[in-house]
């Protein structure tokens, strides 16, 4: 275990009559480092342990109450001293000199606790007395270590502002706010954990190649290396500098993917700093950052959709085991009904939930829904219109909730995240529980999973999309009307399913 000793300097202040106490950091024999604290205190009030089995060899009695004393008299009463000592404070009067040695005191106190800390996030570093030194420096002079940035925006405060004029839907906002959380948390991570670079600051200026890579790499073990260091990772997920919104304070393990999208959208930002001439630095350049992969979608029919649609989840939930039963809320089938409701018609349009979720009656003109997608925008591509003709079915139920909505919206929402939770419920009360492939984010492996337990809001996008895709000519009349631009890549997934159903006519043939 890592200890701490502290002595004072034997070179006395002709000015002040004070001594500095030193600092002797020590393991074993694994590291023994010094440093000077900068901390100035009276010989009075510093004591050292007695050695008391030395001592008493030596012929010399000691009190058994006496555990330190000063150098001066100990060379008067002959006692052997260990080489650590303490501030010791005997008066009970409160003069300046005693409120000046008890402040030094706890500010001794104070920097061992940050020694430890320093140490602990450090342990596989090779340390020398210089990292001791610099550790004590930040703890006593932190202005020292404050970047002057002269009224120069920060990272944070340009995401924000890029945020801010690029208009972004909620959800996208809320995957940038995410990424300058991990880019806090990264910039924290090094400064605690590297001393050459404890002034280490995201600056967009200075940021470069090979700090990209590292922070990329970060990401990929942000999760093992929270693990490893939980006090610095508690501190580090609390404690976000001021233009940093806070989120969920807790971490999990990344997939690749997931890892891919927080550098592309970290690229995105770079390239806006760039062309808005916030900086000429360009650390991207010659970063390959891969391509995310996907699997083939998965859909419902529209059997399956017109069962959903049908089901009396009163009855659904009477004929069920209880085992079935387990997470199903009976108090709220009524709920569970007008959500399904929603589902169905986001079924029949195809649009992405933060489209749904701010979609009016304004929005249906002779039949037809228009609006732009946020996503589209978002990214920066050429804003476009999607049209969707209404289904009859459609527009049975935007007339069913006419006037439902307090903010006059087609549909009486709760929010994304417990829209997409009804829907697991949804599919489980219909019966629609079946298998099917999907790849595992963080593995990259294919499973096997029930349908109702990965249900979300987008497989009602993916619906649309998958069971218009066959009964067109020209499906990219589909991607229009679905919201995706020209050449999308998203939209390209769907002609593996085109593939293999070709596949399966020749099978019937053979």
């Amino acid at each position: 275990m890592a200890q701490i000793e502290l002595r004072i300097s034997s070179k006395v202040q002709k000015e002040t009559g004070m001594c500095e106490v030193l600092i002797r950091f020590f393991q074993g024999s694994k590291f023994n480092l010094r440093a000077k604290s900068g901390v100035f205190v009276s010989p009075e009030y510093f004591e050292y342990y007695i050695d008391r089995p030395k001592t008493e060899s030596l012929g010399v009695k000691v009190p058994g109450n006496l555990l330190t004393i000063t150098e001066d008299k100990a060379k008067k009463s002959h006692y052997a001293l260990r080489q650590s000592g303490i501030i010791v404070i005997k008066q009970r009067l409160e003069t300046p000199e005693v409120k000046y040695h008890r402040e030094q005191s706890d500010r001794l106190d104070n920097l061992r606790k940050t020694i430890i800390e320093a140490y602990d996030n450090n342990k596989e570093a090779n340390l020398t007395s210089d990292w001791l030194q610099l550790v004590i420096d930040r703890f006593m002079h932190p202005d020292k270590y404050i970047v002057k940035t002269e009224n120069k925006k920060t990272f944070y405060e340009l995401a924000e502002e890029y945020i801010e004029k690029r208009h972004l839907a909620y959800t996208h906002a809320k995957v940038f706010r995410v990424l300058m959380r991990e880019v806090a948390r990264y910039e924290g991570f090094i400064r605690a954990t590297d001393y050459n670079r404890s002034n280490f600051t995201f600056d967009i200026d200075t940021v470069t190649k090979s700090d990209i890579e590292d922070f990329i790499d970060y990401l990929r073990h942000e999760y093992t290396l929270s693990t490893e260091h939980k006090d610095l990772f508690k501190k580090l997920l609390s404690e976000y500098p001021a233009s940093v919104t806070k989120g969920n304070c807790k971490l999990e393990d990344r997939g690749e993917n997931t890892v891919i999208k927080g550098a592309k959208r970290l690229k995105s930002l770079f390239h806006w700093f760039y062309e808005e001439e916030y900086t000429k630095n360009r650390p991207f350049d010659g970063i390959n950052l891969g391509t995310e992969k996907v699997g083939t979608p998965y859909y419902i029919t529209i059997e399956e959709r017109n069962k959903i649609a049908e089901t009396d989840f009163v009855a659904a939930y009477e004929n069920m085991s209880e085992e079935e039963r387990k997470g199903i809320d009976k108090t709220n089938l009524a709920g569970y009904g007008i959500q399904r409701d929603i589902f169905i018609f986001q079924c029949f349009v195809g649009c992405r939930v933060g489209d749904l979720l701010t979609l009016g009656p304004g929005n249906i003109i002779d039949g037809i829904l228009v609006y732009t997608p946020h996503k589209t925008k978002d990214n920066g591509e050429q804003a476009m219109q999607a049209r969707i003709p209404l289904h009859p079915k459609a527009m049975e139920l935007v007339k069913k909730y006419e006037g439902c909505n307090k903010n006059g919206l087609l549909f009486p929402f709760i929010t994304a995240q417990k829209y997409n939770i009804a829907i697991k419920k949804i599919f489980k009360l219909a019966g629609i529980t079946r298998n099917v492939i999907i790849r595992n984010a963080k593995t990259g492996e294919n499973e096997l999973v029930p349908i109702d337990t990965v249900a979300s809001s987008h497989l009602a996008r993916r619906t649309f999309i998958g069971n218009a895709y066959f009964k067109v000519s020209d499906p990219n009349l589909i991607g229009k009307m679905s919201g995706h631009v020209d050449g999308s890549r998203a939209f390209k997934r769907y002609r593996n399913i085109e593939d293999e159903t070709l596949k399966s006519v020749i099978d019937l043939i053979g």
